[in-house]
């Protein structure tokens, strides 16, 4: 398979713009030949927007609709944060659209980070799976690929690719220059870390979109400026994965 990030900078709460710029990164990664493209966190609005609640959008809105037919005529699969709304309660979500446009999974973040994010969504409360080409793909959404036991759940149940839209900020560079590596290591699956780079409002975002390997090696790092971040995940070797999960001894 190959993976493809979008690190771009926030669309602002330009809706429009924001459909425009996927667009763009799709045609891209399609000439590529790239399975498929992932967008960081809440992509729709922009993660730091002060109109969160009148910018979610349902599941089946236009503009998600656009961007899977988009996908579609492209034939690569694309992963998109967006604010999600669903009747009086708001949800930080992202979908992923096969290459045929088809809904393939809509995640809802179970882990909110800090209290803006926690005053705004509820949180989910399912980690599903779902079959993207060749491997079996979950979805984590940023602060959730911190969580050992999550990745542990989903790689028990076979996960073997981890696609996680991510609003990384400063400080926390060492989220993708160690823990997303550890995590991979650890759990012997690729995880795919489409992050956003520049500044929305308060925060400056650290870029370093990452996809590391199975066997924790970084394929692909983006630096701090708009990237669209390429690589062909190696062939998985099984002498070379973590058997810590079979081994693991309970207290």
């Amino acid at each position: 398979m190959r993976l493809a990030l979008w690190q771009g900078t926030s669309p602002a709460s330009d809706i429009e713009a924001a459909c425009t710029e996927a667009e763009a990164a799709l045609t891209a990664a399609a000439a590529l030949k790239a399975d498929v493209l992932v967008l960081p966190e809440v992509w729709l609005p922009g993660y730091n927007q002060p109109d969160i609640p009148a910018q979610a959008l349902p599941a089946d809105s236009p503009p998600l609709r656009r961007l899977a037919e988009a996908a579609k005529r492209r034939a690569t699969a694309l992963v998109l944060g967006y604010a999600e709304r669903d009747d009086n309660r708001l949800y930080n979500s992202a979908a992923c659209f096969g290459s045929d446009g088809a809904l393939l999974c809509n995640y809802r973040k179970v882990q909110l980070y800090g209290p803006r994010e926690s005053a705004l969504y509820t949180p989910g409360d399912t980690l599903p799976t779902f079959r993207l080409g060749t491997e079996t793909a979950a979805i984590l959404i940023c602060y959730d690929i911190e969580f050992a036991p999550h990745v542990k759940s989903l790689t028990d149940r076979g996960a073997t690719l981890i696609l996680v839209p991510t609003a990384n900020m400063a400080p926390f560079t060492h989220v993708p220059r160690a823990t997303v590596p550890a995590m991979a290591a650890c759990h012997g699956v690729t995880i795919a870390y489409a992050n956003y780079c520049g500044t929305e409002g308060d925060l400056t975002y650290v870029g370093l979109s990452t996809i590391a390997g199975p066997h924790g090696e970084v394929l692909a790092q983006a630096g701090e400026t708009p990237t669209l971040l390429v690589t062909d995940l190696p062939p998985r070797d099984p002498a070379r994965l973590s058997t810590q999960s079979a081994d693991f001894r309970t207290l």
